[in-house]
């Protein structure tokens, strides 16, 4: 089987489009980089939908736990601390079997057991947990002065947060906000590797590079492809960030302008 008819059956294996059936032996490395490349489109969906999401949910928590109102602080607080807290395998492992219970009770939680929306349902969550707490110390960051001149100006309430401290907020949180992105992109290779099962192994990338690993006995040719392909999704989402980062501090001096970073989390 030439590459290109390999790249025809199995480039969207993982959406349940072509080749039903995985190859069994004599695998190529055309085999192993469009099967762990169609599951890339998982990680891709998961990491592009939670992090949309999550920004407006980050936001709401940054604004709550920082508000003195305690009916809106403490929920944003205690909802930071619990998925901050808590690691995120386990949070997939309880939420997998949380969205099995509602399932046996309610029919409408039937698709929520499914890695599909149960899956980016958590990542949803942990993501604004995080971002959340990232606001939360850029609102604390935003200089005195400039809230001072939009009084001055008689900007105030909602029209003072919109053109004055939320674009403050999103330029002092950006390079610690891009990590996080980066951070959760990695973090999709938990979704099928702890709770959620792959349906009729329509997997991500991790779920076919192991079973590459498992059925080679070799892991250092699966591996590094599924790492290949991170590290040019990190470049591109490092691309996309460092232009929104450029937008955002377009009216400061070159040589002030915050630089996009890697730091990449160790232990979260």
């Amino acid at each position: 089987m030439s590459c290109l008819q390999t790249i025809q059956d199995y480039g969207l294996r993982s959406l349940g489009i072509g080749e039903r059936l995985l190859p069994r032996d004599n695998f190529t490395l055309c085999d192993q980089f469009t099967l762990i490349g169609s599951g890339m489109l998982w990680n891709i969906y998961f990491g592009t939908l939670a992090l949309l999401s999550g920004f407006f949910l980050a936001t709401a928590l940054g604004v709550g736990k920082a508000s003195p109102n305690p009916l809106l602080r403490k929920p944003s607080e205690w909802f930071i601390f619990i998925f901050r807290g808590s690691p995120l395998f386990i949070q997939f492992f309880f939420g997998y079997f949380l969205f099995l219970t509602l399932k046996q009770q309610a029919a409408i939680f039937d698709p929520f057991s499914a890695a599909w929306l149960g899956a980016l349902v958590v990542l949803f969550c942990n993501t604004a947990a995080y971002t959340g707490e990232i606001f939360y110390g850029a609102l604390q960051s935003v200089p005195k002065g400039d809230i001072e001149a939009a009084d001055a100006y008689g900007l105030s309430g909602w029209k003072r947060f919109r053109r004055v401290i939320w674009p403050t907020m999103l330029r002092l949180a950006w390079p610690a906000y891009t990590n996080e992105a980066i951070f959760l992109f990695h973090a999709t290779t938990l979704v099928f590797f702890s709770g959620f099962p792959a349906v009729q192994q329509k997997g991500d990338a991790l779920y076919y590079a192991s079973y590459f690993a498992d059925k080679t006995f070799n892991p250092f040719i699966p591996y590094p492809i599924l790492a290949g392909y991170f590290i040019l999704l990190t470049l591109v989402i490092i691309g996309l960030f460092g232009l929104v980062n450029a937008r955002l501090n377009r009216h400061l001096p070159r040589d002030g302008r915050q630089k996009i970073r890697l730091r990449p989390n160790l232990i979260r």
